[in-house]
């Protein structure tokens, strides 16, 4: 099996190295990935301007870096290797739960994937002021690859590690508002700037992603590209129907 490695927080992370070591374990593993943190990117691509797309040594792993967003390294990957049977995206440095699957690149390198028609796995690890323990990780990342590679493909899964992982839980995407503020300050030159905040306005509801993780499972959701409210649809059509 021929897995591609990629993620949004660059060639260089930690975390991209230490599921690019768990993947090698199920298959032939290639990564490619950002030459530089691309988080929050989503999923922009590249149009308006040539990549780049160059071999980086990776302790003994075949790698290579672009000057690009985590689709673009999916997108250049598949291109340069035929036949990819799986791509992997990860291991995050922060959660993607809920309404972080929206913005997160590293769930975007996934969808790029599924978008081409690849089982995708999103991985993304809580931190809590320090950076995660993935050599503690690592035998959970393999345990949920085990899992999730006996289910039947094509699949699209975003999956959240806490701390320190009890077990592995199916759960739906947490929706719910958040309080969204823009906060002031100045840099050492004095100048004006601004930075984004968003907090959660209410509890994680028993189910879903954030509560799991928040009780130290391993949060499993499955996702999909097809975004259409089909209730509101048959409302619309319903609607359009009796007006006839």
């Amino acid at each position: 099996m021929r897995i591609l490695v990629t993620n949004d927080d660059g060639i260089y992370s930690p975390g991209l190295l230490a599921l690019a070591e768990v993947a090698a374990a199920f298959g032939e593993v290639r990564v490619v990935a950002p030459d530089v943190e691309q988080s929050a990117m989503g999923h922009a691509i590249t149009i308006a301007r040539p990549l780049h797309y160059r071999s980086t040594p990776m302790g003994g792993l075949e790698a290579y870096r672009v000057n690009g967003t985590p689709a673009d390294c999916v997108a250049l990957g598949t291109h340069h290797w035929d036949t990819v049977d799986l791509v992997l995206s990860g291991i995050n440095l922060g959660s993607n739960l809920g309404n972080e699957i929206w913005h997160s690149g590293t769930v975007a390198a996934a969808k790029q994937a599924a978008l081409l028609g690849i089982p995708a796995i999103a991985f993304s690890a809580f931190m809590n002021g320090r950076e995660p323990d993935f050599a503690a990780l690592k035998p959970w990342v393999g345990r949920v690859l085990e899992a999730l590679l006996r289910e039947p493909k094509p699949f699209l899964i975003n999956v959240n590690l806490p701390l320190r992982p009890k077990g592995l839980l199916w759960a739906r995407q947490s929706v719910r508002r958040y309080e969204g503020r823009v906060i002031p300050g100045t840099d050492p030159m004095g100048r004006e700037h601004f930075w984004f905040v968003a907090h959660p306005d209410h509890e994680p509801e028993e189910g879903t992603d954030r509560w799991a993780v928040e009780h130290n499972f391993i949060a499993l959701t499955p996702l999909r590209l097809d975004l259409t409210d089909e209730a509101r649809l048959s409302q619309a059509f319903q609607l359009a129907a009796s007006t006839e």
